[in-house]
């Protein structure tokens, strides 16, 4: 038996809406735009706003425009290995857009080339890759026990007594 028009059910608050009811607008992606000299005092409250641009925005990565920095220094590299860390602790990635060749020298040689530009956009510098001029320190194996690391030479002294 159908309900007429007058005994229309009635959603309990909170209910999702059925197939093909009002869409739901996307949320806009987070992105926090970086301008002027950034020292490190400025840090906690960089992080604070990414965190809030993160909570307010659509999933996937954040996005941090660099365009505005000036000539990068390792307070920007300081500041955007923070914004990544508080971006990894709410479950997101971070990207960067405008990154200079200056910048991403900087961050692979701080050793953050594969960190907080992972999936950037870096628009026309796009060509160059992950790890491209980045410096790649392989450590050496570790000694065995009771063995001397290789390159190492014991001497012994004049009037040393023996072992």
């Amino acid at each position: 038996m159908l309900a007429g028009p007058e005994k229309t059910p009635t959603r309990p608050a909170g209910a999702c809406e059925p197939p093909g009811g009002p869409p739901v607008p996307p949320r806009p992606p987070a992105v926090l735009v970086l301008e002027g000299p950034v020292g490190r005092a400025e840090v906690p409250r960089l992080c604070e706003r990414l965190g809030e641009l993160a909570r307010g925005s659509g999933p996937g990565p954040v996005t941090v425009d660099v365009a505005g920095v000036g000539r990068p220094d390792l307070a920007v590299v300081e500041a955007l290995a923070r914004l990544r860390l508080t971006a990894r602790r709410l479950g997101r990635g971070m990207r960067l857009r405008n990154a200079g060749g200056d910048l991403r020298e900087l961050l692979a040689w701080a050793g953050l080339e594969d960190g907080p530009t992972s999936g950037r956009d870096t628009g026309s510098n796009a060509g160059s890759g992950p790890g491209r001029g980045a410096l790649r320190v392989e450590p050496l194996g570790q000694s065995e026990e009771g063995e001397q690391a290789p390159g190492v030479q014991e001497g012994v002294e004049p009037g040393d007594p023996p072992v």
